[in-house]
Protein backbone atom coordinates (compact mmCIF):
# COMPACT_ATOMS: atom_id res chain seq x y z
CA UNK A 1 0.00 0.00 0.00
CA UNK A 2 2.99 2.32 -0.46
CA UNK A 3 1.34 4.10 -3.40
CA UNK A 4 -2.06 4.28 -1.81
CA UNK A 5 -2.67 7.90 -2.84
CA UNK A 6 -2.26 7.02 -6.53
CA UNK A 7 -4.37 3.87 -6.49
CA UNK A 8 -7.10 4.94 -4.04
CA UNK A 9 -9.81 5.58 -6.64
CA UNK A 10 -9.14 2.28 -8.38
CA UNK A 11 -9.26 0.38 -5.10
CA UNK A 12 -12.53 2.04 -4.06
CA UNK A 13 -14.00 1.33 -7.49
CA UNK A 14 -13.15 -2.38 -7.31
CA UNK A 15 -14.53 -2.62 -3.77
CA UNK A 16 -17.72 -0.82 -4.83
CA UNK A 17 -18.24 -3.28 -7.68
CA UNK A 18 -18.11 -6.22 -5.27
CA UNK A 19 -20.46 -4.53 -2.80
CA UNK A 20 -22.99 -3.53 -5.45
CA UNK A 21 -23.33 -7.15 -6.56
CA UNK A 22 -23.99 -8.42 -3.02
CA UNK A 23 -27.48 -9.43 -1.93
CA UNK A 24 -26.62 -11.79 0.94
CA UNK A 25 -24.64 -10.37 3.85
CA UNK A 26 -22.17 -13.14 4.71
CA UNK A 27 -21.35 -13.91 1.08
CA UNK A 28 -20.84 -10.22 0.31
CA UNK A 29 -18.57 -9.72 3.32
CA UNK A 30 -16.45 -12.74 2.42
CA UNK A 31 -16.12 -11.54 -1.18
CA UNK A 32 -15.19 -7.98 -0.20
CA UNK A 33 -12.66 -9.21 2.37
CA UNK A 34 -10.91 -11.27 -0.29
CA UNK A 35 -11.01 -8.38 -2.77
CA UNK A 36 -9.66 -5.92 -0.18
CA UNK A 37 -6.58 -8.05 0.45
CA UNK A 38 -6.03 -8.50 -3.27
CA UNK A 39 -6.12 -4.79 -4.13
CA UNK A 40 -4.17 -3.54 -1.08
CA UNK A 41 -1.52 -6.22 -0.85
CA UNK A 42 -2.29 -6.87 2.81
CA UNK A 43 -2.47 -10.52 3.84
CA UNK A 44 -5.07 -11.11 6.56
CA UNK A 45 -8.50 -9.65 7.33
CA UNK A 46 -11.62 -10.47 9.32
CA UNK A 47 -14.95 -8.82 9.99
CA UNK A 48 -17.07 -8.91 13.14
CA UNK A 49 -20.76 -8.06 12.90
CA UNK A 50 -22.14 -6.63 16.15
CA UNK A 51 -25.85 -6.60 17.07
CA UNK A 52 -27.66 -3.90 19.05
CA UNK A 53 -27.23 -5.94 22.25
CA UNK A 54 -23.46 -5.99 21.56
CA UNK A 55 -23.35 -9.70 20.85
CA UNK A 56 -21.04 -10.35 17.90
CA UNK A 57 -20.04 -13.01 15.41
CA UNK A 58 -17.17 -13.61 13.02
CA UNK A 59 -18.93 -12.96 9.71
CA UNK A 60 -15.98 -13.08 7.30
CA UNK A 61 -12.32 -14.02 7.43
CA UNK A 62 -9.48 -14.44 4.95
CA UNK A 63 -6.06 -16.04 5.47
CA UNK A 64 -6.26 -16.11 9.27
CA UNK A 65 -3.22 -17.92 10.71
CA UNK A 66 -3.56 -21.43 12.20
CA UNK A 67 -3.39 -20.13 15.78
CA UNK A 68 -6.56 -18.09 15.22
CA UNK A 69 -8.29 -20.66 13.00
CA UNK A 70 -8.12 -23.67 15.32
CA UNK A 71 -11.25 -25.33 16.71
CA UNK A 72 -13.47 -23.67 14.10
CA UNK A 73 -12.05 -20.18 14.83
CA UNK A 74 -12.72 -20.46 18.58
CA UNK A 75 -9.98 -17.88 19.49
CA UNK A 76 -11.87 -15.33 17.37
CA UNK A 77 -15.11 -15.80 19.29
CA UNK A 78 -14.01 -14.99 22.83
CA UNK A 79 -15.36 -11.85 24.50
CA UNK A 80 -11.93 -10.62 25.69
CA UNK A 81 -10.77 -8.40 22.83
CA UNK A 82 -9.39 -4.86 22.92
CA UNK A 83 -10.88 -3.66 19.64
CA UNK A 84 -14.28 -5.14 20.54
CA UNK A 85 -14.16 -3.53 23.98
CA UNK A 86 -13.42 -0.14 22.39
CA UNK A 87 -16.28 -0.64 19.94
CA UNK A 88 -18.70 -1.51 22.76
CA UNK A 89 -17.63 1.54 24.76
CA UNK A 90 -18.23 3.73 21.71
CA UNK A 91 -14.59 4.89 21.47
CA UNK A 92 -13.78 3.13 18.19
CA UNK A 93 -15.19 5.76 15.86
CA UNK A 94 -12.60 5.77 13.10
CA UNK A 95 -9.76 3.68 11.69
CA UNK A 96 -7.27 2.96 14.42
CA UNK A 97 -3.88 1.30 14.86
CA UNK A 98 -4.10 -1.46 17.44
CA UNK A 99 -0.73 -1.53 19.18
CA UNK A 100 -1.17 -5.17 20.11
CA UNK A 101 -3.94 -7.70 19.52
CA UNK A 102 -5.29 -9.39 22.65
CA UNK A 103 -6.39 -12.46 20.70
CA UNK A 104 -2.93 -12.89 19.17
CA UNK A 105 -1.27 -12.21 22.52
CA UNK A 106 -3.37 -14.94 24.15
CA UNK A 107 -2.53 -17.62 21.56
CA UNK A 108 1.16 -16.69 21.71
CA UNK A 109 1.17 -17.04 25.50
CA UNK A 110 -0.62 -20.37 25.22
CA UNK A 111 1.74 -21.50 22.42
CA UNK A 112 -1.34 -22.85 20.70
CA UNK A 113 -0.26 -22.42 17.08
CA UNK A 114 1.52 -20.45 14.40
CA UNK A 115 0.48 -16.80 13.97
CA UNK A 116 2.37 -16.49 10.65
CA UNK A 117 4.04 -13.31 11.88
CA UNK A 118 0.78 -11.44 12.60
CA UNK A 119 1.24 -9.30 15.71
CA UNK A 120 -0.72 -6.08 15.01
CA UNK A 121 -3.73 -5.01 12.97
CA UNK A 122 -5.81 -1.97 12.14
CA UNK A 123 -9.41 -1.83 13.34
CA UNK A 124 -12.05 0.14 11.44
CA UNK A 125 -15.72 0.52 12.49
CA UNK A 126 -18.34 -0.28 9.86
CA UNK A 127 -20.62 2.75 9.84
CA UNK A 128 -23.48 4.15 7.79
CA UNK A 129 -24.61 7.51 9.12
CA UNK A 130 -25.41 7.03 12.80
CA UNK A 131 -25.74 3.25 12.46
CA UNK A 132 -22.95 0.89 13.48
CA UNK A 133 -22.66 -2.62 12.10
CA UNK A 134 -19.34 -4.03 13.27
CA UNK A 135 -15.56 -3.97 12.84
CA UNK A 136 -13.15 -4.57 9.97
CA UNK A 137 -9.74 -5.80 11.15
CA UNK A 138 -6.82 -6.05 8.73
CA UNK A 139 -3.10 -6.75 8.97
CA UNK A 140 -0.02 -8.41 7.55
CA UNK A 141 2.92 -10.40 8.95
CA UNK A 142 5.44 -8.15 10.74
CA UNK A 143 3.40 -4.99 9.98
CA UNK A 144 3.21 -3.05 13.23
CA UNK A 145 1.91 0.32 12.04
CA UNK A 146 -0.46 1.82 9.46
CA UNK A 147 0.21 5.21 7.94
CA UNK A 148 -2.41 7.97 8.05
CA UNK A 149 -3.10 7.57 4.32
CA UNK A 150 -3.61 3.82 4.74
CA UNK A 151 -6.06 4.33 7.59
CA UNK A 152 -7.96 6.95 5.56
CA UNK A 153 -8.36 4.46 2.71
CA UNK A 154 -9.53 1.74 5.08
CA UNK A 155 -12.07 4.17 6.54
CA UNK A 156 -13.44 4.82 3.05
CA UNK A 157 -13.69 1.09 2.38
CA UNK A 158 -15.39 0.50 5.75
CA UNK A 159 -17.91 3.24 4.97
CA UNK A 160 -18.68 1.53 1.66
CA UNK A 161 -19.20 -1.78 3.50
CA UNK A 162 -21.42 -0.14 6.12
CA UNK A 163 -23.56 1.47 3.41
CA UNK A 164 -23.91 -1.88 1.63
CA UNK A 165 -24.93 -3.57 4.90
CA UNK A 166 -27.60 -0.93 5.45
CA UNK A 167 -28.87 -1.41 1.88
CA UNK A 168 -29.15 -5.18 2.26
CA UNK A 169 -30.75 -4.88 5.71
CA UNK A 170 -33.39 -2.45 4.42
CA UNK A 171 -34.03 -4.68 1.41
CA UNK A 172 -34.53 -7.74 3.64
CA UNK A 173 -36.96 -5.83 5.87
CA UNK A 174 -38.87 -4.68 2.81
CA UNK A 175 -39.12 -8.28 1.57
CA UNK A 176 -40.30 -9.46 5.00
CA UNK A 177 -42.97 -6.75 5.09
CA UNK A 178 -44.10 -7.67 1.58
CA UNK A 179 -44.35 -11.33 2.60
CA UNK A 180 -46.43 -10.45 5.67
CA UNK A 181 -48.73 -8.29 3.55
CA UNK A 182 -49.19 -11.09 1.04
CA UNK A 183 -49.99 -13.58 3.81
CA UNK A 184 -52.54 -11.19 5.27
CA UNK A 185 -54.13 -10.68 1.84
CA UNK A 186 -54.30 -14.44 1.21
CA UNK A 187 -55.80 -15.02 4.67
CA UNK A 188 -58.50 -12.41 3.98
CA UNK A 189 -59.26 -13.93 0.56
CA UNK A 190 -59.55 -17.44 1.98
CA UNK A 191 -61.81 -16.23 4.76
CA UNK A 192 -64.05 -14.19 2.46
CA UNK A 193 -64.36 -16.77 -0.33
CA UNK A 194 -63.50 -20.42 0.35
CA UNK A 195 -64.40 -20.28 4.03
CA UNK A 196 -67.82 -18.79 3.28
CA UNK A 197 -68.50 -21.35 0.54
CA UNK A 198 -67.72 -24.22 2.90
CA UNK A 199 -70.01 -22.71 5.52
CA UNK A 200 -72.79 -22.43 2.92
CA UNK A 201 -72.21 -26.06 1.89
CA UNK A 202 -72.56 -27.14 5.50
CA UNK A 203 -75.88 -25.28 5.87
CA UNK A 204 -77.18 -26.67 2.56
CA UNK A 205 -76.35 -30.24 3.60
CA UNK A 206 -78.12 -29.72 6.92
CA UNK A 207 -81.20 -28.33 5.17
CA UNK A 208 -81.21 -31.22 2.66
CA UNK A 209 -81.05 -33.71 5.51
CA UNK A 210 -84.11 -32.16 7.15
CA UNK A 211 -86.13 -32.13 3.91
CA UNK A 212 -85.94 -35.86 3.16
CA UNK A 213 -86.87 -39.13 4.82
CA UNK A 214 -84.83 -41.27 2.43
CA UNK A 215 -82.25 -43.04 4.62
CA UNK A 216 -79.60 -43.15 1.89
CA UNK A 217 -80.01 -39.45 1.13
CA UNK A 218 -79.83 -38.60 4.82
CA UNK A 219 -76.56 -40.56 5.11
CA UNK A 220 -75.20 -38.76 2.04
CA UNK A 221 -76.11 -35.35 3.47
CA UNK A 222 -74.53 -36.30 6.81
CA UNK A 223 -71.36 -37.33 4.98
CA UNK A 224 -71.31 -34.04 3.04
CA UNK A 225 -71.89 -32.13 6.27
CA UNK A 226 -69.02 -33.95 8.00
CA UNK A 227 -66.71 -33.24 5.07
CA UNK A 228 -67.68 -29.57 5.10
CA UNK A 229 -67.05 -29.36 8.86
CA UNK A 230 -63.65 -31.00 8.48
CA UNK A 231 -62.76 -28.69 5.59
CA UNK A 232 -63.87 -25.68 7.64
CA UNK A 233 -61.60 -26.75 10.49
CA UNK A 234 -58.69 -27.22 8.07
CA UNK A 235 -59.38 -23.85 6.48
CA UNK A 236 -59.56 -22.15 9.86
CA UNK A 237 -56.19 -23.66 10.78
CA UNK A 238 -54.68 -22.57 7.45
CA UNK A 239 -55.96 -19.00 7.85
CA UNK A 240 -54.60 -18.93 11.39
CA UNK A 241 -51.19 -20.11 10.13
CA UNK A 242 -51.12 -17.39 7.49
CA UNK A 243 -52.17 -14.68 9.91
CA UNK A 244 -51.59 -15.81 13.52
CA UNK A 245 -53.73 -13.61 15.70
CA UNK A 246 -51.93 -14.63 18.89
CA UNK A 247 -48.29 -14.15 17.91
CA UNK A 248 -48.30 -10.57 19.16
CA UNK A 249 -48.76 -12.04 22.67
CA UNK A 250 -45.69 -14.24 22.33
CA UNK A 251 -44.69 -17.37 20.47
CA UNK A 252 -45.49 -19.79 23.30
CA UNK A 253 -48.97 -18.30 23.73
CA UNK A 254 -49.54 -18.56 19.99
CA UNK A 255 -48.45 -22.22 19.84
CA UNK A 256 -50.65 -23.03 22.83
CA UNK A 257 -53.64 -21.35 21.15
CA UNK A 258 -52.90 -23.16 17.88
CA UNK A 259 -52.78 -26.50 19.72
CA UNK A 260 -56.08 -25.71 21.44
CA UNK A 261 -57.64 -25.01 18.06
CA UNK A 262 -56.42 -28.45 16.91
CA UNK A 263 -58.01 -30.02 20.03
CA UNK A 264 -54.57 -30.92 21.40
CA UNK A 265 -53.70 -30.89 25.08
CA UNK A 266 -50.16 -29.49 25.26
CA UNK A 267 -47.84 -29.72 28.24
CA UNK A 268 -45.54 -26.69 27.93
CA UNK A 269 -42.20 -26.03 29.63
CA UNK A 270 -40.25 -22.83 29.03
CA UNK A 271 -36.79 -21.92 30.31
CA UNK A 272 -34.81 -18.78 29.57
CA UNK A 273 -36.06 -15.29 28.80
CA UNK A 274 -34.32 -13.72 25.81
CA UNK A 275 -36.07 -11.70 23.10
CA UNK A 276 -35.63 -13.50 19.79
CA UNK A 277 -34.87 -11.88 16.42
CA UNK A 278 -38.01 -11.80 14.29
CA UNK A 279 -36.71 -14.25 11.65
CA UNK A 280 -35.86 -16.84 14.35
CA UNK A 281 -39.19 -16.36 16.11
CA UNK A 282 -40.95 -16.80 12.76
CA UNK A 283 -39.01 -20.01 12.05
CA UNK A 284 -39.71 -21.51 15.49
CA UNK A 285 -43.38 -20.56 15.15
CA UNK A 286 -43.73 -22.23 11.73
CA UNK A 287 -41.82 -25.34 12.83
CA UNK A 288 -44.00 -25.61 15.95
CA UNK A 289 -47.16 -25.29 13.84
CA UNK A 290 -46.03 -28.03 11.46
CA UNK A 291 -45.07 -30.36 14.30
CA UNK A 292 -48.39 -29.88 16.14
CA UNK A 293 -50.38 -30.33 12.93
CA UNK A 294 -48.51 -33.59 12.28
CA UNK A 295 -49.36 -34.83 15.78
CA UNK A 296 -53.02 -34.02 15.21
CA UNK A 297 -53.11 -35.78 11.84
CA UNK A 298 -50.84 -38.78 12.28
CA UNK A 299 -50.08 -39.67 15.90
CA UNK A 300 -53.49 -40.97 16.93
CA UNK A 301 -53.12 -38.97 20.16
CA UNK A 302 -54.51 -35.65 21.38
CA UNK A 303 -51.63 -34.90 23.76
CA UNK A 304 -48.22 -33.37 23.09
CA UNK A 305 -45.24 -32.02 25.02
CA UNK A 306 -43.49 -28.79 24.09
CA UNK A 307 -40.25 -27.57 25.64
CA UNK A 308 -38.70 -24.25 24.66
CA UNK A 309 -35.28 -23.27 25.99
CA UNK A 310 -33.73 -19.89 25.18
CA UNK A 311 -30.16 -18.93 26.09
CA UNK A 312 -27.93 -16.06 25.01
CA UNK A 313 -26.54 -18.19 22.19
CA UNK A 314 -29.35 -20.42 20.89
CA UNK A 315 -33.01 -21.36 21.11
CA UNK A 316 -34.08 -25.00 21.29
CA UNK A 317 -37.59 -26.27 20.62
CA UNK A 318 -38.56 -29.87 21.35
CA UNK A 319 -42.02 -31.22 20.55
CA UNK A 320 -42.95 -34.85 21.23
CA UNK A 321 -45.91 -37.19 21.36
CA UNK A 322 -46.54 -40.75 22.52
CA UNK A 323 -48.49 -41.74 19.45
CA UNK A 324 -48.09 -44.45 16.85
CA UNK A 325 -44.77 -43.16 15.51
CA UNK A 326 -43.15 -44.43 12.30
CA UNK A 327 -40.07 -46.31 11.18
CA UNK A 328 -37.28 -43.83 10.66
CA UNK A 329 -33.56 -44.39 10.17
CA UNK A 330 -31.57 -41.17 10.60
CA UNK A 331 -29.29 -41.75 7.59
CA UNK A 332 -32.34 -42.01 5.30
CA UNK A 333 -34.22 -39.01 3.92
CA UNK A 334 -37.13 -37.61 5.91
CA UNK A 335 -40.39 -39.32 4.91
CA UNK A 336 -42.69 -36.28 4.52
CA UNK A 337 -42.76 -32.83 2.98
CA UNK A 338 -43.63 -31.30 6.36
CA UNK A 339 -40.53 -32.73 8.05
CA UNK A 340 -38.31 -31.71 5.16
CA UNK A 341 -39.80 -28.21 5.31
CA UNK A 342 -38.95 -27.98 9.02
CA UNK A 343 -35.38 -29.11 8.37
CA UNK A 344 -35.06 -26.61 5.52
CA UNK A 345 -36.12 -23.73 7.78
CA UNK A 346 -33.57 -24.78 10.40
CA UNK A 347 -30.75 -25.21 7.88
CA UNK A 348 -31.43 -21.74 6.46
CA UNK A 349 -30.60 -20.32 9.91
CA UNK A 350 -27.52 -22.53 10.45
CA UNK A 351 -29.34 -24.60 13.06
CA UNK A 352 -29.62 -28.28 13.90
CA UNK A 353 -32.65 -30.48 13.19
CA UNK A 354 -33.27 -33.88 14.74
CA UNK A 355 -36.15 -36.30 14.33
CA UNK A 356 -36.50 -39.52 16.28
CA UNK A 357 -39.39 -41.95 15.93
CA UNK A 358 -40.24 -45.63 16.00
CA UNK A 359 -43.45 -47.60 15.64
CA UNK A 360 -45.59 -47.49 18.77
CA UNK A 361 -43.17 -45.23 20.65
CA UNK A 362 -44.11 -41.78 19.42
CA UNK A 363 -42.11 -39.06 17.71
CA UNK A 364 -39.81 -36.30 18.92
CA UNK A 365 -38.78 -33.26 16.88
CA UNK A 366 -35.94 -31.14 18.23
CA UNK A 367 -34.48 -28.02 16.62
CA UNK A 368 -31.72 -25.69 17.82
CA UNK A 369 -31.07 -22.35 16.15
CA UNK A 370 -28.18 -20.02 17.03
CA UNK A 371 -29.15 -16.50 18.06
Amino acid sequence: MSNVSESELLILKEIAEVLNEGTEIDTMLQDVTKKLLHVTGLKMAWIFLVDHDMSFRLAAKENLPPALSKDNYAPMCTENCWCMNRYKRGTLNRASNIIQCKRIEDVLKAKSGDTKGLTHHASVPLLAGNERFGILNIGSPDKTHFEVEELALLESVAFQIGTALKRITLSQKEQENALISERNRLARDLHDSVNQLLFSLNLTARAGRELTRDTRLIETFIYIQDLAQEALAEMKALIWQLKPSGLEHGMVSALKEYGRMLDLVIKIEVSGMVELPSKIEEAIWRIGQEALANIRKHSGQNEASLHLHVSNREVTLTISDKGCGFEYIEKNDLPSIGLRSMRSRVNALNGRFQCSSSLGKGTTISVSIPI
